[in-house]
């Protein structure tokens, strides 16, 4: 049976060549997840959680730039590679720019983009070792690493916006934080639109809470949100 290496994010506007990646990286031990332009890659990767991520530079809707910042604004350590026909220093130095770990150009061989993705799986694995953060809370346990939030007698799977907005909290526990300060840190941006997701994910998290009556997630109105619990944030 084939080990599982991770879940990729593949965003790539040529269908051909984006089949071809796929299936040598499900061969080789990864799932896949393509997407056809930058707007639904940016789409998937907030709906699911991901081990590294390959972008395409020219896409339609958005660039493989405009994707690669908003990942950031999820997860500084996600591995990024651009694929790229592109060979200009300008456009090199724009991608770094944007968060980008490294480039593959166009056309390339599939053992060397499978080497390149190996050095960067490896290196966040050790960096997702040395970097354990769970959390305690009341009677739930919450891994952040993991997405998971289990209860005496369940356990939940969070999304990744899911986790990153627990993790706030925990980080923040019994004292009142304002709603831009929630969106500011946890979504990268103040908004209308936005404070209407995130009352919607805050919802979300209130039922899981239901596992333990002492864990409470309270709305000041007017000013923003108050977590109640004990928790132990790890050192």
């Amino acid at each position: 049976m084939l080990t599982r290496k991770g879940r990729v994010l593949l965003a790539e506007d040529d269908l051909s060549l984006s089949y071809v990646i796929k299936d040598n990286l499900v061969d080789a031990g990864y799932e896949v997840i393509v997407c056809p332009d930058g707007q639904t890659a940016i789409d998937q990767f907030e709906k699911g959680r991901f081990d590294i991520c390959l972008l395409d530079v020219m896409m339609p809707n958005k660039d493989g730039f405009s994707v690669a910042r908003k990942i950031r604004q999820h997860s500084d350590v996600i591995p990024i590679l651009f694929l790229t026909a592109r060979s200009m220093e300008e456009d090199r130095i724009k991608g770094f720019l944007s968060g980008a770990d490294d480039y593959i150009t166009k056309p390339f061989s599939m053992q060397e983009l499978l080497l390149r993705m190996d050095v960067f799986m490896r290196r966040t694995r050790k960096l997702a070792a040395d970097h354990v953060q769970q959390f305690t809370i009341g009677k739930l346990t919450f891994s952040y690493t993991d997405l998971k939030l289990n209860a005496p007698d369940e356990s939940f799977t969070l999304t990744q916006k899911e986790a990153d907005l627990l993790k706030f909290l925990c980080e923040h526990a019994n004292h009142i934080l304002k709603r831009e300060e929630v969106l500011l840190n946890v979504w990268g941006k103040d908004d209308y639109f936005l404070g209407r997701s995130m009352d919607v994910f805050m919802t979300k998290l209130r039922k899981y809470f239901k596992a333990d009556p002492d864990v409470l997630l309270e709305t000041i109105h007017g000013v923003g949100f108050r977590f109640n619990a004990a928790v132990q944030v790890p050192a």
